[in-house]
């Protein structure tokens, strides 16, 4: 399909400025404004929308495999946090603490949540005391805070918004696969109801969660090339259980410790969302997290009986779809380039002639492309629709990942790959962090995105040092 010309003028083209471009789609899209509180943001009502829709679709599927939600205090206190040493230890350059309340210094130090670990284990400590008890699944969807210096809405806050699943096992083997098992399903998010398409892995022991035996992530990639971690669950063994002193009879009649897991996605999602598939006319969303998925636009509303029939099909399509009539006096213009720049997936178009016919014309935000459609057949046309511009989305987001995703068989090839490619790179890593460590320094930037569960022989050696390889990586800048 040909370029389409730029609608929104005040959004910076992504080929000029991709950081200002999605700065701009933020704040033209009215999805966030920034807050008196450096780093944090005001999650307006329609990116708080495509949030609930995230969440409704995540949470649905964690119920079904038993999860129950629950809510834990923000505040943790300091003693709590030093049971696990590595964990506290993971998160104190990010911490926020509070050292004062009513007024008076607090005789014990508390911790804003950079995570909860530490209170879930507290809360399973008194209640895990029979394997009978186990497992526990638990989740809360919650705000955390994390210090960060560097912040960019719904990337990287001091304060977001997020879920946090953390569950307790009888044994390691069921741990294991539970920790996998929610892999999966963040990955089916990704894939069914955003239309990205993650590479999916381990993380390596230099980049995995502090406290964990092993750290399993999802890595998008930005339509600029740039990796996002999309999400991680760990596997922590018994070690929270050891040092919290929980400890259940088991089966045989014994003492064990139970084995926990957890796991987490962010508002960071809607970051992806936007980078992946806007264009330099704003948002592309994703039909099944859309907060409107079918906007009406009458033509020539005036005239007689236009928007009562406008009136009838959004009625009508409301029965399925999230459907916005706009009889607002604004110009069709002003209502076209408006809700492209909002990202709505299906926009309906109906004017007199188009009544006398029968029809409407319906109009993909992903490609542009009109249709007139019967309006005896509408519902079963925008259903299709929907799905359709679904998979599409997907298929463009899989091409970029593809496109932008590069071999490196030796040092070298690493390294003019990370000066003059922006994406991933595959290549082979002997196991060595001090590698990871070099090849950061050298690129300026490029790590280690994860291990993939189904690794490719790209040679016999690393790509670093260039002794005997154990994994390929896939590599790559991240936000």
């Amino acid at each position: 399909m040909a370029q389409q010309k730029k609608k929104v003028e005040d959004i910076t083209s992504m080929d000029v400025d991709f950081a200002q471009w999605y700065t701009d789609v933020v704040k033209k899209a009215e999805l966030a404004d920034y807050s008196s509180v450096k780093g944090c943001i005001v999650y307006e009502p329609y990116g708080y929308a495509i949030w609930e829709n995230i969440q409704r679709e995540m949470d649905a599927r964690f119920k079904k495999l038993g999860v129950q939600n629950v809510a834990m205090p923000m505040l943790i206190p300091e003693s709590l946090l030093q049971k696990e040493k590595d964990h506290i230890e993971g998160f104190a350059p990010e911490c926020a603490v509070v050292t004062q309340g009513g007024g008076e210094e607090l005789g014990e130090k508390l911790y804003i949540r950079p995570t909860s670990e530490v209170l879930f284990c507290e809360h399973y400590q008194k209640k895990i005391q029979s394997y009978r008890d186990l497992p526990k699944l638990y989740n809360q969807w919650c705000s955390v805070v994390r210090w960060e210096k560097t912040t960019r809405p719904f990337l990287r806050g001091m304060e977001f918004l997020w879920q946090e699943g953390h569950t307790m096992h009888e044994t390691p083997e069921e741990a294991e696969a539970f920790t996998l098992q929610m892999l999966r399903v963040y990955e089916e998010v990704y894939r069914d109801v955003l239309a990205i398409p993650p590479v999916v892995g381990k993380k390596t022991e230099k980049e995995k969660f502090a406290g964990a035996v092993a750290t399993y992530t999802l890595e998008p990639m930005m339509h600029n090339g740039v990796a996002l971690q999309g999400g991680t669950t760990h596997y922590f063994g018994d070690g929270f259980s050891q040092a919290f002193d929980i400890h259940f009879t088991g089966r045989d009649n014994q003492l064990h410790a139970p084995h926990q897991t957890s796991w987490g996605m962010s508002t960071r999602l809607i970051g992806a969302v936007i980078m992946v598939h806007g264009d330099d006319n704003g948002l592309v969303l994703p039909p099944r997290v859309a907060p409107v998925q079918v906007v009406i636009v009458p033509i020539a509303q005036h005239k007689p009986g236009v928007l009562e029939k406008a009136a009838e099909l959004r009625d009508r399509l409301s029965q399925d779809f999230r459907v916005k009539l706009d009889d607002s006096d604004n110009s069709p213009g002003w209502k076209f380039a408006q809700y492209e720049m909002q990202g709505v997936p299906l926009r309906i178009e109906l004017g007199p002639k188009d009544i006398e016919q029968g029809q409407c014309v319906m109009v993909r935000r992903d490609t542009g492309e009109k249709t007139l459609v019967p309006l005896d057949s509408l519902e079963q046309r925008v259903s299709e629709g929907l799905d359709v511009i679904h998979d599409s989305m997907l298929y463009k987001a899989q091409e970029n990942f593809d496109a932008k995703t590069f071999v490196a068989h030796n040092h070298q090839e690493f390294l003019d790959i990370a000066a003059h490619k922006p994406g991933f790179i595959k290549a082979m890593w002997c196991g060595d962090s001090a590698c990871e460590d070099q090849l950061k320094e050298e690129t300026g930037g490029v790590k280690s995105r994860c291990i993939p569960f189904e690794e490719e022989h790209i040679s016999d050696v690393c790509a670093c040092c260039g002794k005997p390889a154990k994994h390929m990586v896939y590599w790559g800048r991240q936000y």
